[in-house]
């Protein structure tokens, strides 16, 4: 017998959400403040991926040297205790624009959640040659075909890439935004931290059951 109660999944972004922003630490333990830029501030990936490796090869900066600065990075305060709570409610997805290369560590850190996310081109001596994404407009698809599979959505994000995914999901939240993102950007919700994430969450996940 078909229910017509739906089942939610919840879709969200990595950095920023759970996990402090990797190029803004490899910034800061570099000194470059070119590569403290992220999707908060540059809505085109590729270009702001272009403007990374052009300032890492002209720096001599390798994988090895990310991934040492990644090495010694934690979650953010809250996020494995928030995790422990999400897993039991819903599934979750966590969908980045981050690569493999890069989180591997941390989500070990996290509890090993369910990713997806791109690969780097890497040379034999650790040069980052180029990014591959796994698909264009990869966020906003996932959500789509969790649609499609009959979940009702929750995106969860904090950046110009990830709106297009939380227009796509049931229900939106952006989570610690910018204020650029979230002037550009009213109609979602906004929660400033996770113990106003969970109320928004439970609420939802408790309107379903209520029917």
């Amino acid at each position: 017998m078909k229910s017509d109660t739906p089942v939610h999944l919840v879709c969200s972004d990595l950095e920023g959400v759970f996990l402090p922003e990797i190029w803004i630490a490899f910034a800061e333990k570099t000194g470059i403040p070119e590569l403290r830029l992220t999707t908060r501030d540059i809505s085109d990936y590729d270009a702001l991926m272009a403007h990374r490796l052009k300032i890492l090869k002209a720096r001599g900066l390798k994988l090895p040297d990310i991934q040492a600065v990644i090495a010694a990075m934690d979650p953010l305060p809250g996020a494995v205790e928030f995790l422990d709570w999400l897993r039991p409610a819903a599934p979750l997805l966590v969908v980045s624009d981050t690569f493999v290369e890069f989180a591997g560590p941390l989500m070990r850190k996290l509890g090993h959640p369910t990713l997806l996310c791109n690969r780097l081109e890497v040379a034999a001596d650790g040069t980052i040659e180029r990014h591959r994404m796994r698909q264009a407009d990869g966020k906003k698809k996932v959500a789509e075909a969790m649609r499609s599979l009959n979940y009702a959505v929750i995106g969860i994000g904090d950046s110009y890439n990830d709106i297009a995914m939380l227009q796509a999901a049931h229900h939106g939240i952006l989570y610690r935004p910018p204020e650029n993102v979230r002037t550009e950007h009213p109609g979602f919700p906004v929660a400033a931290g996770f113990g106003e994430l969970k109320r928004m969450l439970a609420a939802i996940l408790a309107g379903a059951k209520g029917g």
